[in-house]
C-alpha cells in the first residue's frame, strides 16, 4: 500500500509539471485531462503527506523521550502515544481513500417505485415513499423530475418512474433499491388490525448518450393519449409515448409532458439507463444477481426495511439500524440512514480486502 502511495504521488507531481510548463495551454483537451486526474488524486496526495508528517513527529517525539526524564520525558511520550493513535487514524483514511470507485456514484439516476403486495394501500405507501425522495431531493438540491406517474383513484400510485438530476444523486440513494415493508392500521380498516404491505424501489445511474447503442430496428414507438386516476389529465392529442425495446423486452412509458417531444425524450433517457444497467448485470453475473435479490418482487417476505408506523420506526434490515421518526423520515430525512448505510459497505470492503 506504501508502494502504491508512492507512485500516486510521484504521478501527481508530475501532472503538476505538466500542467505548468509553458506549452501546457497549447492542447486544451489534453490540458483538461490531466487536471482532472490531478484532481482526482489530490485528497489521497494531501492525506498521504500528512500521515509522512504525522510519522516523523511521532518519531522525532519518540527520539527525544529517550534522552530525557521525569515530566519532560511523560509529556514527550503522551505526546508520542497521541500522535500514534492520529497516525492509525489517517492509515485508515487512506485505506478508505484506495477502495475503488464507483464509477456511477457522480452520475443522476432513474428512481423508480412500484407498488407490491398489499392493493390499494401498496399503492398509497408507493405515493409517500415518492413524497419522501421528493423530499430528500429537495434537502440536497438535486432536480426531481418526474418521468411517468400512474395514479389511483384513491390517491396512491401503483407505479413511479423519476430522472434525479445532481452530482452524485446515484451515490446518495443507490442503498435505496430494494423492497420497503409498511406496517399499519390503514384508514378503511374498522377492526384497526395491523396490515402489511410492500413496496419496491429501485435506483439506476443514468446512461451516457454514448454508453447505449439504440438500433431503431430493435425498438417500437407508439403514441396514446396520457390520462391519469379517475380521467384526471387527460390529453386530446397524442402526446404520451412508449418504447417498446425487442431484445430485452423492456418496455418505457412516458406522459408527464404535455409536449410528445419533451415526453420522447425523457422516455428515452430512461430506456438508456435501463438498458446500461441490464447489460451492466449480465456481465456480472453475481452482481446481476444480487441486483435481483435486492429488488424482488414486491413480496412479503423479501425486504430491505421495514415502516412500522404504529411504534413510529424505521428499521433497515442490512445493517440492522433502527430509526424512531416516521414524520421526519417520510419528510426526506434520511441522511443517518443513507450515512450509516455507506459505512456499513466501506467497512465491509475494507475487510474483504477489495483492490
Amino acid at each position: 500500500m506504501l508502494k502504491r502511495l508512492k507512485e500516486i504521488t510521484t504521478r501527481y507531481d508530475e501532472i503538476g509539471a505538466l500542467l505548468s510548463a509553458g506549452d501546457a495551454l497549447s492542447d486544451m483537451e489534453r490540458y483538461a485531462r490531466l487536471a482532472k486526474e490531478r484532481a482526482e488524486k489530490e485528497e489521497i496526495v494531501e492525506t498521504y503527506r500528512l500521515y509522512r508528517k504525522t510519522e516523523e513527529e511521532m518519531n522525532a517525539a519518540l527520539l527525544e523521550s529517550e534522552k530525557e526524564s521525569g515530566e519532560m520525558k511523560d509529556l514527550l511520550m503522551e505526546e508520542y502515544y497521541t500522535l500514534r493513535e492520529k497516525l492509525q487514524t489517517i492509515w485508515t483514511e487512506l485505506k478508505i481513500l484506495l477502495l475503488p470507485k464507483d464509477k456511477n456514484d457522480e452520475r443522476n439516476c432513474i428512481l423508480e417505485i412500484r407498488a407490491g403486495a398489499g392493493g390499494e394501500e401498496a399503492a398509497l405507501f408507493a405515493y409517500e415513499l415518492y413524497r419522501m425522495y421528493m423530499g430528500y431531493c429537495e434537502k440536497h438540491r438535486f432536480a426531481f423530475e418526474p418521468v411517468d406517474l400512474s395514479e389511483t383513484e384513491l390517491g396512491g400510485m401503483k407505479e413511479a418512474i423519476v430522472n434525479i438530476t445532481g452530482k452524485g444523486a446515484y451515490k446518495r440513494l443507490k442503498y435505496e433499491s430494494g423492497v420497503h415493508r409498511v406496517q399499519r392500521v390503514p384508514e378503511t380498516e374498522s377492526q384497526g388490525r395491523i396490515h402489511t404491505s410492500t413496496c419496491t424501489v429501485a435506483v439506476l445511474p443514468e446512461a451516457e448518450d454514448v454508453e447505449v447503442n439504440i438500433d431503431e430496428k430493435d425498438i417500437r414507438i407508439d403514441l396514446f393519449r396520457s390520462s391519469g386516476a379517475g380521467g384526471q389529465k387527460v390529453n386530446k392529442t397524442e402526446t404520451a409515448i412508449r418504447i417498446t425495446h425487442f431484445p430485452t423486452g423492456i418496455v418505457v412509458t412516458c406522459q408527464d409532458e404535455r409536449s410528445q417531444l419533451k415526453n420522447k425524450e425523457k422516455a428515452f433517457k430512461v430506456l438508456r439507463s435501463r438498458l446500461y444497467d441490464y447489460y451492466r448485470s449480465r456481465a456480472a453475473g453475481a452482481e446481476a444477481q444480487n441486483r435481483r435479490s435486492l429488488v424482488g418482487t414486491g413480496d412479503r417476505s423479501e425486504r430491505i426495511r421495514t415502516y412500522n408506523f404504529p411504534q413510529s420506526r424505521i428499521t433497515d434490515h442490512r445493517i440492522g439500524l433502527s430509526l424512531h421518526d416516521m414524520e421526519g423520515f417520510l419528510s426526506g430525512e434520511l441522511d443517518e440512514m443513507i450515512d450509516a448505510l455507506a459505512r456499513a459497505d466501506t467497512e465491509r470492503r475494507l475487510a474483504s480486502g477489495e483492490e
